[in-house]
């Protein structure tokens, strides 16, 4: 580390679309400001990287609906271009059911997630279980209860056994969209409107620059990494509260916001594009979307551009993504193949390129889509760490009131966060003119 001091406002930690949104709101309200990121990119849990055939694509969060409106707002203002998810034709569950039957067993694992979701999560009632446990009591068949611990543990990325009953209830709440999630994606790839986010903000934005330390009190705080140290009123620390968990800070943080960020957990997860010289499943009236049954968190859909750029994605999820995270390259491509020529023909295995982002114990967030509490004990965590200890405030997406663990929930809590510290700004500023 080199000696050179440096003096703003506030420092943002982290460049995932948290920290970025917060940065434009504090640039346009004119607060000075310094944005540090660790990776040598921004977005977080959004990436794009170069296919083996050379095509740009997404590694992280891809996918956006109507229902999400800042992410909508900001993608059409950016100019990009809305590829439509195809959802035409049957989908497919494995082992293979009649189309009715998978019917019948997605609609009734809906509903024990909507008779879930009118449970209240203050009732003392459910004090103590997990969803694992609470899906032990359910009278529905077992058919039901598999696809509901396939399509939750897809989602969440975390063994039923691990999350607390009020915790998911209270977060899926959250989650409102009516349209699918699945609705849309970007032709220019969601990283691309993080890179464009980072040109409005030109030389604020350092990039390869991990935090090492983040010293505060009363006069404010002093961000050490690697090329030096930022002095500033306050620090919002963007990043998710597993990942925040394990920063430096000096003198250590109250005991009980210690214990609320370290009540997390991240999600594990396994991203694959495999491309295929055209849709063939389209040939034979399939969706191309696939639940397995027999291993949760499996899933699979359409992830085409068009015609001309076949494509589906798959998506492993939780205890699976964490036994397949043990698996070479090779042994993961065969586990995937296998399991897509059972679903959907012989000719899955037909593929021009099998591309996997294994996010799973990421260094810089932990995992993905999300972090969960684990504690069931942990019902103030999220006030606890939304209070801070100021000058030190965090934000993230799981904290967001609205779509925590996406793209819409990183925008928003973002935008929280700098209204406070626009408002923390304000107030100071007044306060030195009516002492001077």
């Amino acid at each position: 580390m080199n000696d050179k001091i440096e003096r703003t406002d506030v420092v943002i930690v982290g460049a995932g679309f948290t920290g970025l949104s917060a940065a434009i709101e504090l640039k346009r309200a004119g607060v000075d400001f310094v944005l540090v990121e660790a990776r040598d990119r921004v977005g977080g849990r959004v990436e794009t990287v170069r296919n083996g055939l050379g095509e740009r694509i997404d590694s992280g969060g891809q996918f956006l609906c109507e229902d999400m409106p800042q992410l909508m707002e900001l993608a059409r203002a950016r100019g990009k271009t809305f590829v439509e998810t195809y959802v035409e034709g049957d989908f497919i569950t494995h082992p293979s059911m009649s189309v009715g039957k998978a019917e019948r067993t997605y609609h009734a694992a809906m509903a024990i997630r909507e008779r879930m979701n009118r449970i209240e999560p203050n009732d003392p009632a459910i004090a103590g279980l997990t969803v694992a446990g609470w899906l032990e009591t359910q009278d529905d068949a077992g058919e039901a209860k598999a696809a509901f611990r396939s399509m939750i543990e897809g989602l969440w990325c975390l063994a039923l056994e691990k999350v607390p009953l009020w915790y998911l209830i209270d977060n899926d709440r959250r989650i409102t969209n009516e349209v699918p999630e699945l609705q849309y994606s970007l032709r220019e790839t969601m990283q691309s409107m993080a890179d464009d986010l980072a040109e409005d903000l030109g030389g604020r934005v350092r990039l390869g620059e991990p935090v090492t330390r983040i010293e505060y009190g009363p006069p404010g705080v002093r961000v050490v990494s690697i090329n030096g140290v930022v002095e500033a009123c306050e620090v919002l620390v963007a990043v998710p509260p597993a990942t925040a968990a394990t920063l430096d800070f000096t003198p250590t943080l109250p005991a009980a916001l210690e214990t609320a960020l370290g009540a997390w957990e991240s999600g594990a997860a396994i991203k694959i594009l495999v491309r295929y010289p055209k849709p063939f499943w389209r040939e034979r009236n399939l969706s191309g979307m696939v639940m397995w049954r027999d291993l949760p968190g499996l899933f699979a859909c359409d992830a085409s551009r068009d015609s001309e750029h076949a494509a589906l994605v798959v998506f492993v999820g939780g205890p699976l993504a964490l036994r397949w995270h043990e698996l070479g390259e090779a042994d993961l491509r065969a586990q995937v193949t296998t399991r897509l020529v059972e679903a959907l023909g012989s000719e899955a295995a037909d593929s021009l390129d099998f591309n996997r982002r294994d996010w799973t114990h990421d260094g810089w967030s932990g995992g993905a889509y999300s972090d969960l509490i684990v504690d069931v004990t942990a019902r103030d965590a999220e006030r606890t760490i939304l209070a801070g200890a100021p000058p030190v405030l965090f934000a993230s997406s799981e904290l967001s009131p609205s779509f925590p663990g996406y793209v819409e929930g990183a925008i928003v809590a973002g935008r929280i966060a700098a209204r406070r510290i626009i408002a923390d700004v304000q107030s100071a500023i007044a306060t030195r003119a009516s002492g001077s």
